[in-house]
């Protein structure tokens, strides 16, 4: 995590000080397409990955569910945005349901933007996880040959959102999220943001049913920095560590009795980025390097790891917008 950190600082200072160096592009600092209509695609290998660390039986537990990539489609106007999340069987990495089960992905996003404010609002839902080390408890086991572990009935849904603050506003957060706006001069912000997710795991082994449910609340002063490199290409980059409480309720059912625990845990979180971009009126494209990680310990010999290191390519365009959107928006 510490390296981490380190190495998005010195990206970041080294791209503000490249900056400094630059000529600008354009008397205006950002140029807004919000009466534009952007439609994108997003393809990623994001996979919701859970590492189980137990000290006392020196066991490690990696639990993955079998969708290695993922779509997504977006559609923003205005100062509102939707997307929708899913991962079809006919990707590479996401047929090989013999081998390590069936996994199914949903994911459901909504954003508004208020100023220098703005607000997300998610959902998602995963079923079916497999033993990714599988071979570290079956002597003998062949990758690629035999079948892995599997919790085919293994669901974690999250209700989450954010809401953070753009300190800057010469600094686009919409050109790098949202692409509903063009940064024509390199410029930094400090992003303070406020998260909060209620997430349910839910699993069923013959006669044994178990569920958490669990509240995150964190806050992360995050610092965002765009470089202009060209008239219709950027480079960015942020570091956003965080710090919270997770308060959590589990539950376990076997034959009628029902056990019940209550517990409080500090959380720390880091989330990390690079990104290569290139708008012009109507294309956009972009190709982001991720790390979001996610730590905490569940008791005094086991830690739960979170972590998810990722690439993502989105390609969009944006739209002259319907006349009746725009009298719906007051535009007309």
């Amino acid at each position: 995590m510490i390296k981490i950190s380190i190495l998005l600082l010195q990206v970041i200072f080294s791209i503000n000080s490249f900056s400094q160096n630059s000529t600008t592009l354009d008397s205006t600092s950002i140029l807004s397409y919000g009466d534009k209509l952007v439609v994108k695609l997003n393809i990623d290998t994001q996979s919701n990955t859970y590492l189980i660390n137990d000290k006392l039986a020196n066991t490690n537990l990696v639990v993955t569910p079998n969708n290695s990539l993922r779509f997504s489609l977006s559609l923003d106007y205005e100062f509102i945005g939707v997307s929708i999340g899913f991962s079809p069987k006919f990707l590479p990495g996401n047929d090989d349901d013999d081998l390590k089960g069936k996994s199914s992905f949903t994911d459901y996003g909504f954003r508004f933007f208020l100023g220098n404010w703005t607000q997300e609002l998610i959902y998602s839902n995963i079923q079916g996880y497999y033993i990714e080390n599988t071979q570290d408890f079956f002597p003998g086991w062949e990758e690629n040959k035999d079948p892995y572990l599997q919790f085919p009935d293994l669901k974690a849904i999250q209700w989450g959102g954010s809401t953070s603050y753009i300190l800057n506003e010469r600094f686009s957060f919409r050109n790098i999220v949202y692409q509903t706006e063009w940064q024509r001069k390199s410029a930094g912000s400090f992003i303070p943001k406020l998260a909060y997710n209620f997430n349910r795991f839910s699993n069923k082994i013959n006669d044994l049913k178990s569920i958490e449910n669990a509240f995150d609340i964190k806050i992360a002063p995050s610092y965002y920095y765009t470089l202009v490199m060209h008239r219709n290409w950027f480079v960015s980059a942020f570091l956003s560590p965080a710090i919270g409480m997770r308060f959590s309720k589990s539950m376990e059912v076997k034959n009628g009795v029902t056990l019940e625990d209550k517990n409080q845990h500090f959380i720390k979180t880091l989330d990390c980025g690079l990104q290569l971009g290139f708008s012009s009126d109507k294309f956009i494209f972009g190709l982001n390097l991720n790390f979001d990680g996610n730590w905490y310990n569940e008791d005094k010999t086991t830690n739960i790891e979170d972590d998810k290191f990722y690439a993502k390519i989105y390609f969009g365009y944006r739209f002259d917008s319907p006349k009746v959107i725009r009298k719906l928006f007051n535009k007309e």
